[in-house]
């Protein structure tokens, strides 16, 4: 049995899909709480059976992964909390306390680019603070660490379609960055879930981007011929980071951590760890990711005016 959890997100979906394809059997575990029937029903139609988990709550964890054979697991960013960074602590401590009483044979946990440092990558210490707290469960353990993923410009897309202004906070606009497809990260963690490599004493680091790293003009100028309207990539002022976050929702403590981590972005510091893991490339490109972004947001769009 392979345990997926936070198998309705892009990359747990993908990973529950190759999985399932090559005629595995799948657990999706769901996150208690706020999530409809649709996802599920989604995940069943391929065969996957569903279970329910609060993350939170280290018996419902150890419940979800009883008789796996391999457990893909992550720890979600609670964009809603007060204190993101003390919600990720309790989540991965509840996690950990259900591995090591328990521990799966394979174990991979989804991590992120620059997560060998201990401070100063803002929202990316939590995956740090992940990694070292499961390197003392005894499985065969695997991190497997991503670059920021493609589809988070959707959180701008409709400012840029509308005013056509890409706001970045990558800087200067020209600065090539690697980026990644999630469906790329999933089908990779499925892989790595059915590799036979034997056990190891030291966790295997395994990194994964796109096969060409890209700037904010790159994704304007994207943006700009998929659509046919013009974008232009606008750099957010250093000093209005944090007004612009919370414009957008996040709470105080929340946006300060993307600011962390986007001045070490800009240093330099979230990439590819030096001589410490094996680097994969995915095949998904940019245009491919922004063309099915711009889609759904045309899909809404008229579903909208159709309501009104």
């Amino acid at each position: 049995m392979f345990v997926i959890f936070g198998a309705t997100g892009q990359v747990g979906r993908a990973s529950a899909t190759a999985l399932r394809r090559a005629g595995h059997p799948v657990r999706a575990v769901l996150h208690d709480g706020g999530q409809t029937a649709a996802p599920a029903e989604a995940l069943a139609a391929i065969g996957c059976e569903i279970a329910h988990a609060d993350l939170n709550d280290a018996a419902a964890v150890a419940r979800a992964i009883d008789g796996a054979h391999a457990v893909q697991w992550l720890c979600p960013v609670p964009r809603a909390h007060d204190d993101p960074a003390a919600a990720m602590r309790h989540t991965i401590d509840a996690g950990v306390a259900a591995f090591r009483a328990a521990p799966p044979p394979r174990l991979l946990a989804l991590s992120d680019y620059g997560a060998e440092h201990a401070d100063g990558t803002g929202i990316t210490t939590r995956f740090h603070y992940l990694e070292t707290r499961l390197c003392g469960v005894p499985a065969s353990l695997t991190f497997l660490r991503a670059a920021e993923h493609m589809h988070n410009w959707a959180r701008v897309l409709p400012v840029a379609l509308e005013r056509g202004v890409l706001p970045s906070l990558h800087h200067p606009l020209d600065k090539r960055f690697p980026t990644v497809a999630a469906r790329d990260v999933g089908e990779l963690a499925a892989a790595l879930l059915l590799d036979a490599e034997p056990a190891r004493a030291t966790p295997r680091i395994v990194s994964i981007e796109a096969e060409q790293r890209v700037s904010a003009l790159d994704v304007a100028r994207t943006l700009a011929d998929l659509s046919g309207r013009p974008v232009a990539a606008h750099a957010v002022p250093r000093d209005q980071w944090s007004a612009v976050l919370r414009g957008a929702g996040l709470g105080e403590r929340h946006a300060q951590l993307i600011v962390d981590l986007y001045d070490a972005h800009n240093a330099g510091r979230i990439d590819v760890e030096a001589n410490a893991s094996e680097r994969r490339f995915g095949v998904t490109r940019l245009e491919e990711v922004l063309g099915a972004l711009l889609s759904r947001t045309a899909g809404a769009e008229a579903a909208t005016r159709n309501v009104h």
